[in-house]
């Protein structure tokens, strides 16, 4: 090999998060002991990816894979990525993995703690940061992974742990007393993915508002016992004990819901955005304060409760029922819709950013 390789990467204005820009760098060769080099494959571009990004100082998303550059950051996504270069035994190079990567060509890590299910990035940047970002499951060894699913895996596994632990999270509190839960961005994966673990399960009437453009969607997934549009959100009882399940972050939402609900809103969940890069902050509205969800959380707390064996069991089951669903060949909820390359990939991040997506459609972008 050469002394250096030219690597590609994509970067993200900071506080216009639907601008992007392509640079190169040159990245020294040979490795360092106990380094490895991936060659990134083939990852899924969500709007979750853009919450990542609204939040990437609040949450130190940003801090997973620094530039120099203080105004641009580099968005984490979720995919797949192949040992091209190992200096660790235990990481073979050919090998595949599933992780968080930056959008790049390649990526040198740290491989540390390497076991059969995988390593963890130890860099020294890393870790202080949370450390459910930090593992890389070698796909030989994952027992969720199949290469006909590679492209649903990438997009539902990251969005499916946050539906999956937000809806334990729900029951494991009893739905805080609500007899309904009203659902914001109804149409999006991640909201779809919660209704989907609670629908049938709990004695609590699940409602989806959605835009009228994506009603007729929502109400053929059948995961929500009422549709609404967000202009006919009197339609809702809004006498009955009321949770509101954020996935929108629109604070003009959030306040006319906490208005229209009065004293029956008992609990405001906000779970992402991917418009609003605050960080709940103070709107003094009437009602209960906005408590941000948080996926580690709550896994970190089952962890505890069951172990990590059964919390993977647990979540493995579930998300194989649900890409079987979004995936099924008589009705599927979801379709895969590939790009290749960058320049794909900036008109791919600037239509999620502005709403612009099919929410019948799922994203990957192909670097092999």
């Amino acid at each position: 090999m050469n002394d250096a390789l030219t690597v590609t990467r994509l970067l993200t204005r900071k506080n216009a998060l639907n601008q992007t820009r392509v640079e190169t760098f040159q990245l020294p060769l040979p490795l360092k002991d106990g380094e490895v080099l991936l060659k990134i494959g083939r990852v899924a571009i969500t709007t979750n990816n853009i919450t990542y990004a609204a939040f990437g100082d609040v949450m130190q998303y940003w801090d997973f894979f620094p530039v120099q550059d203080p105004d641009w950051g580099h968005m984490p996504v979720w995919g797949f990525a192949d040992v091209v270069v190992s200096t660790v035994p235990g990481v073979a190079v050919g090998e595949r993995f599933y992780g968080y990567f930056p959008i790049a060509s390649h990526i040198r890590m740290q491989a540390e703690r390497v076991s059969k299910r995988g390593f963890v990035d130890g860099a020294e940047h890393r870790l202080t940061l949370n450390s459910a970002y930090n593992h890389y499951t070698r796909c030989t060894e994952d027992p969720a992974y199949s290469v006909a699913n590679e492209s649903y895996q990438a997009i539902v596994r990251p969005l499916f742990i946050t539906s999956f632990m937000c809806a334990d999270f729900l029951q494991d509190n009893s739905f805080f007393g609500a007899h309904q839960v009203v659902v914001s961005s109804a149409s999006s994966k991640t909201a779809y993915g919660t209704a989907f673990c609670l629908h049938g399960k709990y004695d609590v009437k699940l409602v989806g508002l959605t835009s009228r453009r994506n009603r007729e969607f929502v109400e053929s997934l059948g995961c929500y016992h009422q549709v609404v549009t967000y202009e006919e959100m009197g339609a809702i009882d809004s006498k009955q004990p009321t949770l509101y399940l954020d996935f929108s972050g629109d604070e003009s939402l959030r306040a006319k819901v906490h208005h229209d609900f009065g004293d029956a809103l008992v609990y405001d969940c906000f779970a992402g955005s991917t418009q609003n890069t605050e960080f709940l902050r103070k709107t003094d509205l009437p009602g209960p304060e906005p408590r941000f969800y948080f996926a580690p959380t709550q896994i970190r707390k089952r962890n505890a409760d069951w172990g990590h064996e059964v919390v993977n069991q647990r979540f493995n089951e579930a998300q194989l029922r649900f890409i079987e669903r979004v995936s099924a060949s008589d009705k599927p909820w979801m379709k895969i819709a590939e790009s290749h390359g960058y320049a794909e990939t900036q008109q791919l991040i600037a239509d999620m950013h502005g709403g612009r997506i099919d929410p019948r459609m799922g994203h990957v972008v192909v670097f092999d």
